[in-house]
């Protein structure tokens, strides 16, 4: 479900940028009618659509194809690339998303071929927030990023702010309050340094998620009243909305129903005014939940139907997987089950669509590629002023008479360090090779030594094994630690040897289960018949060591196998750990195989049995009913032909 103080709207107007401000209107008014010269008339027409883009989105997107008019009529590029930044904010802000993109992107282009890196990183920041809307957050995460390199190459303290708040709120949106918290303060730290209010707001409005995420809703309380003071102060409507909803729902979570219902209300009728929506879906939803917890049930599916209608409309798939979830919750609590769990399987539907294990790995690869990027940058400048400051030191001791003989000594001396370090670096690196190798395939491996990463790869054919032991749970209780650490090591390390023979990658292991893959991270041909051979082997092992438990009057435990053939995604994942793991419905089917079978058997799906019949006996056990699957074709494998 999503965070419940996820639902502030992050305005598109840079926040440096105009207010509302009548006074400047008619300012701009009046030189525009006195305007001689073409370009400052395109520069006032800009002007007055940023001027009226936070309270009038209508007149500003006249005055914005006013200045694109113009400036392609006399062929000014730089008011071109201002129309087009106008109208993609325009149309992003009332959740025009595609054409709101597509001018920003065109403003990007423009932007490059001038060379204006302020507005390259604006861009940037723009296109990331559009993402933020539509719940792409890796791709939210890449264009804050890359916003966030030129301000800081070309020292810009606002484009900063801006950044720093767009990046603190992907992570608050992944649940990562610490790493979320550190942007938001840096942005306020800034902020407040240079007299930046709006950039006070937000990182205030954002510190006060955060804390209300935590359920530390005095501080978040205090956070948003903060952040509404400063709204009204600049009138900042978009946000002035977020802040009374954000109020809203922290009124809900402490009971007080009718003051949360008040500040949502408010949020909502400023967003109708604003023509936004994006936040009036959110504000629907909000005000559903409010009344939910009142127990009017009537008003509270009325104003979540609403807000899920919007949510599709627009394509908000964040809006539309908590719409879901919230109304599966109001159907059971009405006793409408079977329309309860058809909305939870909605729920989950746009959940993983939105919010996948390759979101949170693209994600992780874009923040480690840019710290990369910041310390081989800091250790160049590092080293160069060492450089700097031994050449200096070299030209010294040039000077100095009768140094040879010192000089030589201290080169021997250092090349003694060298050669003795260098030595040291080889062995280490020797060790790190073999360590990397134990969690690591070697191609993958040496792909993350050459190039720092490893690229994700769509393998189509592969071939998962899984296996668990039988009443794993009820065994282990009858034994010590000990015996039950050093069970579960004989076996994993008899299956570490039965892969490595046939050629099969072990995956990982999840407690008493065990995971392995043929056919990556070289693709071949041979994947299912080198698992299944894994698998009988596994299973005659197992069955051996089940005697020898026997005959000694120890307990033993029996193992369930399933294997099923088809696509995976393969990659490496974590930070400070790597790990090399594959995702995909082949994974999800392959485990179905497992618990779908008997103990002391290999369980097969008839995919995998197309690719082995010719080698094996099987029997098909029919069409089984598999969790999550529906009916699915399974076969147990009794012998290899050749032995029959």
């Amino acid at each position: 479900m999503k965070k419940c103080f996820l639902l502030l709207t992050i305005t598109l107007i840079t926040i440096y940028g105009y207010n509302q401000d009548q006074h400047l209107i008619d300012s701009l008014q009046t030189r525009l009618k006195t305007a001689k010269q073409d370009t400052n008339r395109v520069n006032i027409l800009y002007g007055l659509s940023k001027a009226y883009i936070d309270y009038s989105p209508d007149t500003a997107m006249d005055y914005a194809k006013q200045t694109l008019e113009l400036s392609k009529k006399i062929d000014y590029k730089n008011g071109t690339m201002n129309a087009y930044n106008a109208m993609g904010i325009i149309g992003i802000n009332n959740g025009d998303f595609l054409s709101g993109l597509e001018f920003t992107q065109k403003c990007l282009k423009l932007s490059k071929e001038i060379g204006n890196k302020a507005s390259v990183a604006g861009a940037y920041h723009n296109i990331g927030n559009v993402y933020l809307r539509l719940g792409n957050f890796p791709d939210a995460l890449k264009n804050h990023l890359s916003a966030l390199t030129i301000s800081e190459e070309i020292g810009d303290e606002n484009g900063k702010i801006e950044s720093y708040i767009g990046i603190g709120y992907v992570y608050l949106t992944q649940g990562d309050y610490s790493e979320s918290l550190k942007y938001y303060l840096s942005a306020l730290n800034i902020s407040q340094k240079i007299g930046n209010k709006q950039g006070i707001l937000y990182s205030s409005h954002g510190i006060g998620s955060i804390y209300g995420e935590q359920h530390n809703y005095s501080e978040s309380l205090k956070y948003n009243l903060s952040a509404l003071n400063i709204c009204e102060e600049i009138g900042d409507r978009y946000a002035t909305a977020s802040c009374y909803q954000n109020i809203g729902t922290i009124y809900k979570a402490q009971g007080n129903f009718s003051e949360s219902l008040k500040n949502n209300f408010a949020s909502l009728k400023i967003r109708e005014e604003l023509g936004d929506k994006w936040g009036i879906a959110c504000s629907y939803g909000c005000i559903g939940g409010v009344y939910g917890e009142m127990k009017n049930y009537t008003e509270a599916g009325q104003y979540l139907n609403r807000g899920l209608s919007l949510s599709k409309e627009i394509g908000d798939l964040d809006n539309v997987s908590d719409s879901y979830y919230n109304l599966a919750a109001l159907d059971s609590v009405r006793g409408n089950f079977r329309q309860a769990l058809e909305h939870y399987k909605l729920y989950i539907i746009a959940r993983d669509s939105m919010v996948s294990i390759e979101n949170t790995k693209k994600i992780t690869q874009q923040q480690m590629q840019y710290e990369f990027d910041k310390k081989e940058a800091l250790a160049k400048a590092e080293q160069e002023k060492k450089d700097a400051v031994a050449q200096k030191e070299l030209q010294r001791q040039k000077l100095v008479r009768n140094g040879f003989v010192g000089g030589f000594a201290v080169v021997l001396l250092f090349a003694g360090v060298f050669f003795t370090q260098r030595n040291r670096i080889k062995k280490g690196k020797k060790r790190s090779d073999e360590l990397l190798l134990n969690i690591l395939p070697s191609e993958v491996a040496e792909e993350l030594k050459a190039k720092g990463s490893a690229e994700a790869k769509q393998i189509d054919d592969v071939t998962v094994l899984f296996t668990d032991f039988k009443g794993f749970t009820q065994i282990s209780e009858k034994l010590t630690p000990k015996e039950l650490v050093a069970e579960i090591n004989e076996c994993f390390s008899a299956f570490d040897f039965i892969m490595q023979k046939h050629g099969v990658e072990k995956i990982k292991t999840i407690g008493d289960s065990y995971m392995a893959a043929g056919g990556l991270p070289t693709p071949n041909i041979t994947h299912a018949r080198d698992v299944v051979k894994a698998a009988m082997d596994i299973q005659q092992y197992m069955k051996d060591h089940k005697t020898r438990k026997e005959a000694a009057g120890e307990l033993f435990f029996e193992i369930r196998i399933g294997v099923h053939t088809g696509p995976v995604v393969a990659g490496i994942v974590g930070v400070k750990k790597f790990a090399y793991d594959i995702w995909g419905d082949t994974v999800n089917t392959a485990s179905r195989m497992e618990s779908s079978g008997e103990a002391a058997r290999v369980n097969i799906s008839g995919t995998t049995y197309e690719m082995v019949k010719d080698e094996y006996i099987c029997v098909h056990r029919g069409k089984i009913q598999a969790k999550g699957k529906g009916d699915v074709d399974m076969y147990f494998v009794e012998s290899t032909i050749q032995n029959n």
